[in-house]
């Protein structure tokens, strides 16, 4: 089976699982069709990017009518107990009208009549802290709101 013909499957198989995904439970769910070291090569061959998805001649592309649309959404898990760092952070929610600590990721979904695509999922990371003067921690430019 061709690469683009992996990635399709696998893809399918990220979409629709509701538990744990692993290459082996794909090998399992096809009766051993496609093995997984097969898939497992297929994935480690190339850095696989979102752009992929869009140059791949994928069955996205057969079944839409033309008329989707694209959702762009940013959220927050919120993770106001957890360590801070780079991914778990300081961002401010608009639902709720203040900054919250957590993890800030935006997803991006392919909608039409008859089917949902996720596209890309990208984790936020705030790699940017400043001193602050009156007690000398590091902080992220939205956590200075905390106080």
């Amino acid at each position: 089976m061709k690469n683009g013909k992996l990635l399709d499957l696998y893809s399918d198989y990220l979409i629709s699982a509701f538990g744990q995904t692993t290459a082996t439970g794909l090998s399992a769910l096809l009766n051993g069709e496609i093995s997984h070291d097969q898939m497992q090569r297929s994935l480690a061959s190339e850095e696989q990017t979102s752009a992929d998805v869009w140059r791949s001649p994928s069955r996205m592309s057969a079944k839409s009518s033309g008329d989707g649309v694209m959702i762009v959404d940013d959220s927050i898990g919120e993770k106001p107990y957890t360590d801070e760092n780079d991914i778990i952070c300081w961002h401010y929610d608009h639902s709720q009208q203040r900054t919250v600590k957590g993890i800030n990721f935006v997803t991006c979904l392919y909608h039409c009549k008859v089917f949902l695509c996720q596209l890309v999922l990208r984790i936020v990371r705030k790699t940017e802290r400043y001193l602050d003067p009156k007690n000398g921690k590091r902080k992220t430019p939205l956590e200075e709101n905390q106080e």
